[in-house]
């Protein structure tokens, strides 16, 4: 009886399995060929190096502050210590919220980046879905997301169809 529920499992579990498709895509691939992408991702990259270059000023000035004081420190009252230390402090606050307020979690790179390259990844992610329901695949990947996946067999890659279906045209 045993043998014979195994068997039934083993040839109806195959041919359940061998009836799925399944494909992946290269998401990293698909947005390196989309004009857009490349647009939004320079806007992105010049916000991010103009505001590094604010932060890093700023620590510059706090730097030269604090190399200054230390010289200094021996010769000076102590109200003057103390008022140059709550300076420095002061300044050493505002630099590191001005960098959390750009680069942090829900800082202004986020907000930008959501704003230039999420609608264009869900303009991919749609694409993908028109192309696997065409196709009737069952699950699609992404290798670029798949830090597990190790082989992907080129004949499932479906990253041109779904940029076909973006309107881009492929070497």
């Amino acid at each position: 009886m045993k043998t014979l529920v195994l068997a039934l499992a083993l040839i109806f579990g195959t041919g359940f399995a061998n009836s799925q498709k399944y494909a992946y895509i290269d998401s990293d691939y698909i947005l390196d060929e989309m004009p857009e992408y490349a647009e939004a991702k320079e806007k992105l990259d010049k916000l991010a190096d103009r505001w590094t270059k604010e932060i890093e000023k700023r620590y510059d000035v706090l730097k030269m502050k604090k190399d200054n004081f230390a010289r200094e420190e021996v010769l000076l009252p102590e109200e003057e210590k103390k008022k140059r230390a709550e300076e420095i402090d002061k300044l050493e606050t505002e630099a590191m919220q001005m960098q959390k307020t750009r680069f942090g979690v829900k800082g202004d790179y986020f907000s930008k980046r959501q704003e230039l390259i999420k609608p264009i990844q869900d303009r991919v992610y749609d694409a993908m879905q028109v192309v696997a329901s065409r196709k009737k695949y069952v699950m699609v990947f992404d290798k670029a997301n798949q830090s597990n996946l190790v082989y992907a067999d080129g004949k499932l890659d479906i990253s041109n169809l779904v940029l076909k279906e973006l309107g881009i045209n492929v070497k």
